[in-house]
This record gives C-alpha cells, structure tokens and sequence, in this order.
C-alpha cells in the first residue's frame, strides 16, 4: 500500500451554496461542515478550503465552523494580504498554503512568482510559523522558485500539477512529468515537503506515480463533481484507494 496522502478541497460545495444563498438563511445548503465529515469519512486526511480575497465562495465565518468541528489538519489556501492573514492568524489552521489570487480568473491559474514578492512572502510566512503554522508555496514546478521558497524558510511546497493536467500530447505529458521529478527531487534535497495539486483526477493521478517523494495531494474540483453521483464520501474513498498505488 502505498502512503500518499490527500487533503480534499470543499471549496465548490460552498460555490454551490452561494449560487442560491449568499446572505444568511435557515434554509441555506450545502452544509459545508458536513462535506467536510463526510470526506474525512471516506478518507480524507486533511480538508481544504481557499479563503478567496473576493469571498466568491467560503466565508469567513465558514473556516472559523470547520476549525472547530474536524479532527483532520485544516489547509487554508489564501493570497498574500492582510485582510485574509487576520482572520488566518484568529483562525490558527494547521497549515496556510499561500497562493497567487486575481479577480477575474476562473480559479487559480499557475504558481506564485516568488522572485517579485520575496520580501513580502517571506514576512508573511515568519508572521504565520510565529502562531505555529506551517507554511505552503504554491509554485510551478520551477527549481528557481523552489530555491527562493527555501531561502523564505516555508516548510513545504505545492507542485502546481495544472500543466500536466491540461497536457493532451505524450511529448507534452512527458515534459510535464519530468520537471515535476526534478522540481520534487530539488524540494527535497532543500528539506521542504512536497504536496501537489490542480486538474488532479481519476483519468490523470497515475501521471503522478514516478514524481518521487510526494506527501500529499490537495484535489476538490474533481471529487466534488463525482459526488454529485455517488456522494462525497463514496468519491473520497475511491479515490483514496486509486492513491493508495503510490509508492514513496
């Protein structure tokens, strides 16, 4: 068996809420605390949830319920400013994994671009292990911008997997696959851990089974549409079992 762990990403049952309900009613549904027992039901062992600048889909008051009613670490995705680093530091998840935000995108769309914000990130980042979070890079699988997160001290790195999951051509899958070996195989050697995540799915995660010394995948997109069909714990827990091939 193999020892991969997955933190799975509710993030979509709260854009599903806030299609009908985007102030407070007693009707309001999706219960986002319930996606999270049932995914750590099936097997999850970390939940995920992106506290977007734009509030589009979790709200605040949603991470503050889930930190309080899990027993599984918390990941809070989130952009580098301060009116989310507040609420991060009241919050005290077990990690914060920093990622790059714009208005207008769909969802996240590449790593962040650590040379243009060094400094800042890198503030951030002491700020965060001060309160005793551990603290995430969400990069390219980019061996400059794996050397820049080691110099801010984070204590692990995200693998952005959106490349090799949009790839359609073998030269291109092979490309893909081959920078995230090298990007993984770099991390290591500079003692950060190594998550990976983005466009991860059933169809796909096997690309990822030579990408040495992976700790954890990060997927919610995926999972929740195949929840749609056979529920969240029931995706989770298959799912689970298609990682479980992974070999560290």
């Amino acid at each position: 068996m193999g020892s991969l762990k997955l933190g799975v990403n509710i993030d979509h049952v709260a854009t599903l809420r806030q299609a009908r309900y985007k102030e407070h009613s007693h009707n309001i549904e999706p219960d986002l605390i319930q996606a999270a027992r049932l995914a750590i039901k099936g097997g999850a062992d970390s939940i995920t949830v992106h506290l977007r600048e734009d509030r589009r889909h979790v709200q605040d008051s949603d991470v503050y319920n889930i930190r309080q009613s899990i027993d599984k670490p918390l990941n809070l995705e989130m952009a580098n400013v301060n009116n989310v680093l507040e609420h991060a530091l009241k919050i005290s998840p077990d990690y914060v994994c920093l990622v790059p935000e714009k208005r207008e995108e769909i969802t996240t769309e590449g790593g962040l671009d650590i040379l243009s914000n060094y400094n800042s990130l890198k503030e951030t980042t002491k700020i965060l292990q001060d309160k005793g979070i551990l603290v995430s890079y969400f990069i390219d699988p980019d061996n400059e911008q794996i050397n820049l997160a080691a110099e801010c001290s984070a204590n692990m790195i995200e693998l952005h997997t959106g490349r090799l999951a949009n790839a359609s051509e073998l030269s291109e899958i092979d490309s893909e696959v081959k920078r995230l070996i090298s990007a993984s195989e770099n991390a290591r050697n500079l003692d950060l851990i190594v998550n990976a995540g983005h466009g991860i799915n059933s169809s796909n995660v096997n690309l990822l089974f030579d990408v040495p010394y992976l700790n954890e995948l990060n997927v919610g997109h995926h999972l929740i549409s195949n929840s749609i069909f056979i529920g969240i714990e029931n995706s989770v827990r298959e799912f689970k079992k298609e990682i479980s091939r992974y070999v560290v």
